[in-house]
């Protein structure tokens, strides 16, 4: 059975919030959460440091054999990503309500 959690993530993602984001993600991998949903509706900007550090979650998640999806992008964040191609690297889903019903399901079994 997956660990599935969720983390929501608000203001400006960059500087010293990219780098906690690194940390709570390797600590979740390394406590078996093996499906991880980034809530990024409260972002209100993301910089190359912030951007990083999704790229570094993705890999961390993956390397421990699991999943990370990403909600709620705001339309700066959203032209960021195709800007840098990344919309076509992450799952990205509309809310979290959208993940609950499509995605939470299939790792928990419901």
């Amino acid at each position: 059975m997956s660990t599935v959690d969720v983390i929501k993530l608000s203001g400006i993602l960059g500087g010293s919030q990219a780098q906690e984001l690194r940390q709570a993600v390797s600590e979740q991998a390394q406590a078996g959460v093996q499906v991880l949903l980034l809530d990024c509706s409260n972002v209100t900007f993301v910089d190359s440091s912030g951007l990083g550090a999704l790229v570094v979650a993705l890999k961390t998640l993956r390397a421990a054999g699991g999943q990370l999806y990403l909600c709620g992008i705001p339309k700066q964040m959203m032209m960021l990503f195709e800007l840098t191609s990344m919309d076509k690297v992450f799952h990205i889903l509309k809310d979290e309500e959208e993940f609950n019903t499509r995605i939470r399901p299939q790792y928990e079994g419901g």
